[in-house]
C-alpha cells in the first residue's frame, strides 16, 4: 500500500514583499490564523517565518515566533517548523535563533550555498508599498545565499544535537542531495531524514520534470529509500504541478504563499488553506490519503510537541 502523503505549508516566508499580494501574512496573528487554517485544510507540517508586523519584512527576532507558534500549537496538532533560512542577508546566527529559543520539534536547513535571485520580481512592478521592498529585490541580482559545510555542521550539532529537533533539509540542486550525504556519511544526519527538493529559484535547479525525477533517482541512490522521506516544492506556477508529481511517485510535497502566491493561472490565492484543499483534493483523487500530524511525526521521528520550549 502507498504510504500517506505529507502536506507541508509555508505561510508567509522571506522572499515575497506585501505589495505582491494582500493575502500574504504579516503579523503574528495573520501567520497564526493561517497556519491553523491550513492544518485544519490538511497540512500536518507548518513552515514558519516571521515578519516586521508593520512593514512586513522579514524578521528573526525570537519574540515576534513567540506570539505565534504557541497559538498555533493549542489550535492544531500540527508539526511546527522553523526556518533557519531567515531572510536574505541576514546571518547565520539571525537565522537560527528563533529555533534555537524555541527548540522545535522541526527546523528547516538549506544544505548547500547558491545565487538565490528574485530580482526578476522587480519587472511586475513599478511602485511598493515600503520603502524596503525593491532594494531587496535588487540586491539579490548580486548576492550569494551562503551555506557553507561549516555552518550546516554548526547548525546539526547544535540545533540536532543539543535540541532533539530534526530537520527540513532544502536542496535547491543536485549537488546538494550529495552535501547530504556526506554529512550521513559522518554520522551526523541519521535516518529517517526528510529530503525536502526546491525547485524553480533563479540560481537553483529549473523547475523541469526530468530535472525531479533525477533528483529523485539520485537521492534514492545515495541514501537509500528506506532511509529518508523526500517531499517537494516548486516556486510559482509550477507549484501544483510539481505537488502532483511528487504525489504520484510516492514522495510529499510543499505549498504555501511562501513558495507561491497564486491559486490558478492570473488569479491570487487567498489564503494558504486554500492551496492545502486544492492539493488535497488532488491526492485524493489520485486514491491517495493525506498524512496525519501524528503519521508525520512517527514517520519523520519527532521528539514529541510536548519536549518545545513554546
Amino acid at each position: 500500500m502507498p504510504k500517506s502523503v505529507i502536506i507541508t505549508c509555508a505561510p508567509t516566508g522571506g522572499i515575497h514583499t506585501p505589495t505582491m499580494s494582500p493575502h500574504l501574512p504579516i503579523t503574528p496573528t495573520e501567520i497564526a490564523t493561517a497556519s491553523i487554517e491550513a492544518a485544519e485544510a490538511g497540512a500536518s507540517i507548518i513552515h514558519l517565518h516571521a515578519r516586521h508586523p508593520e512593514t512586513g519584512k522579514p524578521d528573526p527576532r525570537p519574540e515576534l515566533f513567540q506570539q505565534f507558534m504557541p497559538v498555533i500549537k493549542q489550535s492544531t496538532d500540527a508539526v511546527i517548523n522553523v526556518s533557519t533560512g531567515g531572510g536574505l542577508g541576514m546571518s547565520m546566527d539571525e537565522r537560527m535563533l528563533a529555533a534555537t529559543t524555541t527548540s522545535p520539534e522541526m527546523a528547516s536547513l538549506n544544505v548547500g550555498s547558491l545565487n538565490f535571485g528574485i530580482f526578476p520580481m522587480l519587472q511586475k512592478y513599478t511602485e511598493f508599498q515600503h520603502d524596503w521592498e525593491r532594494p531587496f529585490l535588487e540586491m539579490t541580482e548580486d548576492f550569494i545565499f551562503p551555506n557553507t559545510f561549516g555552518t550546516i555542521r554548526y547548525a546539526i550539532e547544535k540545533l540536532g544535537g543539543e535540541h532533539g529537533t530534526r530537520f527540513e533539509f532544502e536542496c535547491y540542486d543536485l549537488g546538494h542531495l550529495y552535501n547530504v550525504k556526506w554529512f550521513v556519511d559522518q554520522g551526523l544526519i541519521k535516518p529517517p531524514f526528510f529530503i525536502q527538493m526546491v525547485f524553480g529559484i533563479l540560481g537553483g535547479v529549473g523547475a523541469d520534470l526530468d530535472n525531479l525525477m533525477h533528483m529523485h533517482t539520485i537521492a534514492d541512490r545515495l541514501f537509500g529509500p528506506e532511509n529518508y522521506e523526500w517531499s517537494v516544492l516548486a516556486a510559482g506556477r509550477h507549484q501544483m504541478p510539481f505537488a502532483t508529481q511528487a504525489a504520484l511517485l510516492g514522495g510529499n510535497l510543499r505549498v504555501g504563499l511562501e513558495d507561491s502566491l497564486f491559486i490558478g493561472k492570473g488569479e491570487l490565492a487567498t489564503s494558504n488553506a486554500q492551496q492545502v484543499r486544492k492539493i488535497r483534493d488532488i491526492v485524493e483523487n489520485l486514491g491517495l490519503e493525506v498524512a496525519t500530524p501524528a503519521e508525520a511525526r512517527e514517520r519523520l521521528a519527532l521528539k514529541g510537541a510536548d519536549r518545545v520550549n513554546f
